[in-house]
């Protein structure tokens, strides 16, 4: 079959490289194979999207290009620095350990550790969920910027169970609420008989992404793993930005007695070692 719109773009975007940054219509067409035609629609396709840009009769890569590529690499990067403090997470609650990232009115799944054997997630990798209705979304948007807040209202808060948050003004007390307490919760408002627990990564501004684990008791069981979601977020930020010591020395997950109440130990956690503590 004819090559499609999408593989003929890629064509022309294969068509630079690190040797040629900068390219005419005549060397597009002879380093892509298309016809002049195709080459010249899809070259003004691409300036007007940005993918390219036009400079006399040349073109280069155009800064929407590299803001999706630097999204790519700081993605990559993020997932590769939590994937170990998931799996410890996973470890110490028995529970699926999630990262997620907010895309626009939604919430993307970084990635998954663990599963329930007779009980489907609606999550997977690359999985999108309506942000106000997650515990990740509402983990980041209650740390975030007050537009994607503004744009999540402005989609509506529309319900995937009986118990998904619906009023703006609910959505504004919850949001005020992961303020106040620096976990967020889902009590069965993506998925009847599913509860999660989330806390954004983050450092003193705006949450990045957020971590979070899934359950399908009630979310009082969650609250209790609180201090272990802070332990893992603080620690991925720590590798992320903060000091190497502060990653390599932060504390292990240590899954907590089923009876005894979590102290949150915040003194010991956050003393560099060698201090006078």
């Amino acid at each position: 079959p004819p090559p499609s719109l999408l593989e003929k773009a890629e064509q022309v975007l294969a068509a630079f490289d690190g040797s040629h940054p900068r390219l005419s219509l005549t060397e597009v067409i002879r380093r892509s194979g298309l016809s002049r035609s195709s080459a010249h629609r899809i070259l003004d396709q691409l300036v007007q999207l940005r993918w390219l840009d036009r400079e006399g009769r040349d073109y280069r890569m155009g800064m929407r290009l590299l803001e999706h590529g630097g999204l790519a690499a700081h993605h990559n990067r993020l997932l590769r620095v939590a994937l170990p403090r998931l799996d410890q997470l996973h470890q110490a609650t028995g529970k699926p350990a999630q990262l997620f990232v907010l895309a626009d009115t939604d919430v993307v799944c970084l990635e998954r550790i663990g599963s329930f054997d007779d009980h489907a997630l609606p999550t997977h990798v690359g999985a999108r969920l309506p942000a106000h209705c997650t515990a990740a979304g509402k983990a980041i948007l209650g740390f975030g910027d007050p537009a994607d807040v503004e744009r999540v209202l402005a989609a509506g808060l529309h319900p995937r169970t009986p118990r998904t948050v619906t009023s703006p003004f609910l959505f504004r007390t919850e949001l005020a609420a992961v303020r106040a307490d620096g976990i967020a919760y889902d009590r069965e408002g993506t998925c009847q008989g599913l509860v999660s627990a989330a806390v954004p990564l983050r450092g003193a501004g705006r949450a990045i992404a957020a971590v979070s684990v899934a359950s399908l008791g009630g979310h009082r069981a969650l609250e209790r793993l609180a201090p272990l979601l802070q332990s893992c977020a603080r620690s991925i930020w720590a590798e992320l930005y903060g000091r190497g010591r502060a990653a390599r020395f932060a504390p292990p997950i240590e899954a907590p007695p089923a009876t005894v109440p979590v102290p949150l130990d915040n003194m010991r956690r956050w003393a560099w070692p060698g201090s006078w503590m």
